[in-house]
């Protein structure tokens, strides 16, 4: 009986840290800067994201090739927390770098500024 609920608490751990969306590095330099879609953002967006999301067939119909499309998915979907996801990555071929993660929390932060 003990081998089983002790299964049971591994699967759970398990399924629980799965769930955790990835930590930026401790040690990055905070940015004390503003940041902004378009001196900061949009440079991601171009070189991460619109291979997939952009185009007139966007994948899963999210377009990120604009200001208010990044936007909108920053606010109200989950564009960051899938930047952030380890087990579920955007772009799928891995998280990008903590350096670029940061300028994307920083971007919300800072209330998502256009310019």
């Amino acid at each position: 009986m003990q081998k089983k609920y002790f299964i049971i608490g591994v699967l759970t751990l398990s399924l629980l840290q799965s769930c955790t969306t990835a930590i930026i590095d401790e040690d990055l330099t905070p940015i004390t800067r503003v940041v902004t879609y378009d001196t900061d953002v949009e440079t991601i967006m171009f070189n991460r994201c619109i291979t997939c999301h952009g185009g007139p067939a966007p994948e899963s119909g999210l377009d990120l090739s604009t200001y208010q499309n990044t936007r909108y998915s920053a606010e109200s979907g989950n564009l960051i927390e899938r930047m952030n996801d380890q087990t579920n990555p955007m772009p799928p071929n891995g998280l990008v770098s903590p350096e670029l993660r940061q300028v994307m929390d920083k971007w919300v932060s800072d209330g998502f500024l256009e310019n």
